[in-house]
């Protein structure tokens, strides 16, 4: 997921900005790179923290969203790419049973399309696309 960031550039010459999708989350650095950087270990601390906590995560919203800001005037945007999988906890092995053809035409669409990794990566992909249509 990509995370919206929005950077400031100090007299100084650094670097510090927020994440408009996460109250309270604020990053810095001497250059706009490590500023960006920061702003990657500040939003993982966020989502860390949250998904220990059993908390929903946060989505990013577009750019466009936070356009009538405020706080968003006069500084530069950038994109934080995040694996929001990470969060999801460690894998449970579960028992479950599906019909022969349905579980063969799985197999075979997860042959053909290999970012899914398993077949098991396909039903995760499918029941996070559903969870977040219900959200």
């Amino acid at each position: 997921m990509k995370f919206p960031i929005y950077l400031h550039r100090a007299e100084g010459g650094s670097f510090s900005g927020f994440v408009p999708d996460i109250k309270g989350c604020y990053f810095a650095g001497d250059t706009i790179d490590e500023a960006i950087a920061d702003a990657f270990n500040a939003i993982d601390a966020h989502l860390e923290f949250q998904a220990e906590k059993g908390r929903d995560l946060p989505e990013a919203q577009d750019i466009s969203a936070h356009l009538q800001n405020s706080a968003c005037e006069g500084g530069y945007w950038a994109y934080v790419e995040v694996d929001l999988l990470k969060y999801e906890g460690k894998a449970v092995k579960l028992n479950i049973t599906l019909p022969q053809n349905l579980l063969h035409r799985i197999d075979s669409y997860v042959e053909l399309n290999r970012e899914y990794g398993s077949r098991s990566g396909f039903i995760a992909a499918l029941a996070r696309r559903e969870l977040v249509k219900s959200a």
